[in-house]
């Protein structure tokens, strides 16, 4: 038996950065695995920074490795009709940017610090369960080392995904959950070789999307959409650079570097909401309360954001001994959440071709974007949306 003020389920980017915050604010804090750590760092995921995650970083004392080798973008291109576009985000938003810093580097340096911190952190956590989290003495279950132990708490966070227990435990009549599953798939690759463009290149082809992004000045990631269908090991590394040369236009296609995948991988893409994200001492964060296409880059951003929100109803309710925060924390949470849904549903829609809408739905696209590479207004419309909202939007 043992006890804890936050027992925390998931030692993902959002379960780590919570209990940086929360050791930071000296609240005690236990988490729980299902996997080993390594399962954990070899999992390859975003790697566009908004603002908020950043000073989230900082506020949790481990941004130096992120600063230092992290690349600051102030804008993106969009290609389509063979030519390519740029949107100034940092003159259209007044000097906002986003930072290229892969997820697996940010999960790195949380778990450093929380190992140089002595904190609590269980991998390999099996048959984890949570209990009486609609009473005020919630517990935790679970297996290790072949025994059973439970953790006595004051609140359980749910940070564990999208297949995690935390969801999964609520009844069905006190939940409501949306989802769109798009009809294709992101084959990703990795390698060792030196990005195409200096900036994000995202791609409306007839013959499908396709991104040009980058974790390094050395290390590039590619993706392009393919059908449901497709099998990752019915793609070569040669069949992959191919068909990506032909998405592109003709300087890209002349500049880019190819080499062996390290990795490779197909990723479904789903619009994905729970509401509500709190049900009595449990709440949820980051994919275990929704999901975004990859598209318009929030769902990292987006689980920070539950994250900022929780950790500071957690300060509130211990420091000022106010439930304030945690009573408001779902609504504060969704309405954020809805408007990167949107703009993420809508980039999806906009860049990726639908075979059921026909050439007319190619046209369409390539028209819109035409139209807002050369309004000021459409343009803001896109730069605003990808750098993300003030933290402070869910209050106005």
């Amino acid at each position: 038996m043992k006890k804890t003020q936050v027992a925390i389920i998931g030692a993902g980017p959002s379960g780590l950065l919570l209990g940086q915050l929360l050791h930071k604010a000296g609240i005690d804090n236990i988490i729980l695995e299902r996997h080993t750590g390594e399962y954990v760092l070899g999992r390859i995921r975003a790697g566009i920074l908004e603002q908020v995650c950043i000073d989230l970083m900082d506020e949790a004392g481990v941004g130096e490795r992120m600063h230092r080798e992290g690349l600051v973008h102030g804008g993106i291109d969009l290609l389509f009709q063979g030519e390519r576009h740029r949107i100034d985000m940092n003159w259209l938003t007044g000097g906002k940017n986003v930072m290229v810093y892969g997820q697996t580097e940010l999960t790195r340096d949380l778990m450093d610090a929380r190992k140089a911190e002595g904190l609590e952190t269980v991998y390999e956590a099996l048959d984890v369960a949570v209990h009486d989290f609609d009473t005020k003495r919630p517990r935790v279950t679970y297996r290790h080392g072949g025994q059973t132990h439970e953790i006595q708490c004051d609140f359980i966070a749910g940070c564990d995904g999208f297949h995690g227990v935390c969801r999964a435990s609520v009844p069905r009549k006190a939940i409501q959950e949306f989802e769109k599953v798009y009809p294709f798939g992101w084959l990703g690759v990795l390698s060792e070789t030196p990005p195409v463009h200096e900036e994000l290149i995202y791609v409306n082809s007839p013959r499908g999307f396709a991104l040009c992004s980058m974790r390094s000045h050395t290390r590039s990631r590619y993706y392009l959409q393919v059908p449901l269908t497709d099998k990752v090991e019915e793609w070569s590394d040669q069949a992959f650079w191919d068909e990506l040369r032909l998405r592109l236009d003709p300087q890209a296609r002349e500049q880019l570097v190819t080499g062996p995948s390290i990795e490779k991988s197909i990723a479904p893409l789903r619009s994905f909401v729970t509401e509500p994200l709190r049900f009595g001492r449990l709440f949820l964060a980051g994919d275990a309360g929704h999901i975004v296409p990859p598209t318009g880059a929030k769902g990292l951003n987006l689980a920070a954001t539950d994250v900022k929100y929780l950790s500071g109803a957690f300060i509130e309710y211990y420091r000022d001994k106010s439930e304030a925060g945690i009573d408001g924390y779902s609504e504060r949470c969704l309405r954020r959440i809805w408007r990167a849904e949107r703009f993420s549903w809508w980039f999806t829609s906009l860049m990726h071709r639908f075979p059921e809408q026909g050439e007319i739905g190619q046209k369409l696209q390539e028209a819109e974007l035409d139209y807002l590479v050369h309004s000021e207004a459409g343009s803001r419309t896109i730069a605003e949306n990808y750098v993300g909202l003030p933290l402070d939007f869910a209050d106005r």
